[in-house]
């Protein structure tokens, strides 16, 4: 422990003495750093530290090259992307949407690999994608150029830009999801929900320890996808109604639908029954180029 050291410096070098993992003695190191005396009978020390630092770092590298690139994700039709700092909750985010049981912990860095789980809404498949933090070296920007929707989840107004700034202008599926909304009483909330309106950005404030805006947020995040919902009743059966939906884009027609099912299915196809917002009357009897809505039922009749 060196003289006249700083207490913030003393705290950092216990913490890296303490440190279980790598990713824990990366970061007391660099608070060491931040914190070492600068007078000029340190100099030996903060040469010690700063190539510490450098060699910790090169070694963590070299681990994760062994271990191989990362396993390939299969994008569902669905996709949406949770983006943000350490520490930001994007872990107890995916928990709360999803059946995902990711590693949570109070310390920097926590996901090294993306974490994936399944939020099922409405009928709805979404897969969501819990992405190391855009400071990792383990972040994978292909992913957030190639998803859907982005989650951009924060704690503090200020982090908002130097994230959006990681993604590309064009992406237009932003929602920011400003998270520990109970960690601020109900005056500061409100100068938030303000701000945010200010700026004219898509929001939501949660809590995953309270559950505040849980639910809006899995809203927000299907509303986000311009989709319609078609669900598929069983041939001459009365309860056999699919319970998941066949998604499509706006202004598809009953051979999109078939098609969708099975390619080839829509020539076997006579006609079909349908009823929802797109028909007159139920049971309506129409032909494959009848244009569906949201949340038409559709019975098709073969040959």
């Amino acid at each position: 422990m060196p003289i006249n050291a700083h207490p913030e410096y003393m705290e950092a070098e216990k913490q890296f003495h303490n440190a279980s993992t790598d990713q824990e003695k990366l970061k007391a190191l660099e608070e060491m750093m931040r914190w070492m005396p600068k007078h000029k009978s340190a100099e030996a020390l903060r040469k010690n530290i700063r190539t510490r630092y450098k060699k910790l770092k090169l070694d963590i590298t070299k681990s994760k090259r062994k271990k191989g690139k990362q396993k390939g994700i299969k994008k569902a039709e669905m996709q949406v992307v949770l983006l943000g700092l350490t520490n930001s909750g994007k872990s107890s985010i995916l928990k709360s949407l999803t059946n995902a049981q990711p590693k949570i912990a109070s310390y920097g860095f926590t996901t090294t690999q993306p974490e994936i789980g399944t939020l099922n809404y409405q009928g709805c498949n979404i897969q969501i994608i819990d992405l190391p933090p855009i400071a990792s070296p383990d972040f994978n920007k292909g992913i957030v150029n190639e998803t859907n929707t982005i989650l951009v989840v924060v704690e503090k107004l200020h982090e908002i830009k130097s994230i959006l700034d990681s993604t590309k202008p064009q992406q237009k599926n932003k929602r920011i999801v400003f998270n520990k909304i109970d960690l601020y009483d109900n005056e500061t909330k409100r100068k938030i929900s303000e701000t945010l309106k200010s700026k004219k950005y898509n929001f939501v404030l949660t809590s995953t320890f309270t559950k505040q805006g849980i639910e809006e947020l899995k809203q927000k995040i299907l509303n986000s996808f311009d989709i319609i919902r078609i669900y598929t009743k069983h041939q001459g059966k009365k309860q056999g109604l699919d319970k998941v939906p066949v998604i499509l884009p706006p202004n598809s027609t009953l051979q999109d639908v078939a098609e969708k099912i099975l390619h080839g299915y829509s020539k076997k196809v006579k006609h079909a029954k349908i009823t929802g917002p797109s028909s007159k009357f139920s049971n309506q009897k129409v032909g494959l180029k009848h244009i569906v809505k949201d949340k038409d039922i559709i019975e098709f009749v073969t040959e």
